[in-house]
């Protein structure tokens, strides 16, 4: 059981470490953002942030989280590029503002971290579906990458394996299953698309 928990734990920080490299290099490489929704970005970006503010608050072993600081950091880059290349470079402050400010607030009282938390899964949910309704509305995948998504996939399903050994918090376990659904919701969306375009 502890072997399985390590490799669940290691591997899932391993694949962290690389998940937004394949979607900033593909809009590197096209110098666009096409088919990258910033909505769905920007809640990604709240959700990541609430979540670790809630495990590192009840200090929560610190293996169950690591992955997000570097998720949140590649977060970071991927919504600058996609500002950049949409031409909407000045909304970068407001944002760095929002999101440096909620991060002292949700601490404010106990209340707020818990209600935020409760809130997470929701807001985590509609970034998917924020990506989902963009690729449905323009049916062209562009530059969205279906190996980040796959990865985002593959860690939500360790994640759920490391919850159930460890800290068995509930809130969390739903969390992570509903975005499992998701990711591979937006791969195969992805896929889809992908192989439309190609017959096209």
């Amino acid at each position: 059981m502890e072997a399985l928990l390590a490799a669940a734990h290691w591997s899932t920080l391993l694949v962290c470490t690389v998940i937004k490299l394949p979607q900033v290099v593909a809009v590197l490489a096209a110098r666009s953002a096409r088919g990258v929704s910033l909505e769905s970005l920007v809640l990604e970006l709240s959700g990541f942030l609430v979540f670790l503010r809630y495990q590192s608050y009840y200090s929560y072993p610190l293996e169950t989280y690591l992955e997000y600081p570097i998720l949140i950091a590649q977060d970071v880059i991927l919504l600058l590029f996609v500002l950049h290349y949409s031409g909407n470079m000045k909304q970068a402050l407001p944002y760095i503002v929002i999101f440096v400010g909620g991060w002292y607030f949700l601490t404010l009282q106990k209340w707020i971290i818990d209600l935020a938390m409760n809130l997470c899964t929701l807001i985590s949910a509609a970034s998917k579906f924020a990506q989902l309704r963009y690729l449905w509305q323009t049916r062209d995948s562009g530059q969205v990458s279906a190996l980040t998504w796959s990865m985002s996939a593959y860690t939500c399903a360790t994640r759920i394996v490391t919850t159930l050994m460890t800290t068995n918090d509930l809130m969390v376990l739903v969390r992570f299953i509903i975005m499992l659904v998701l990711n591979i919701w937006v791969t195969a969306t992805i896929l889809h698309y992908r192989k439309t375009e190609k017959t096209d």
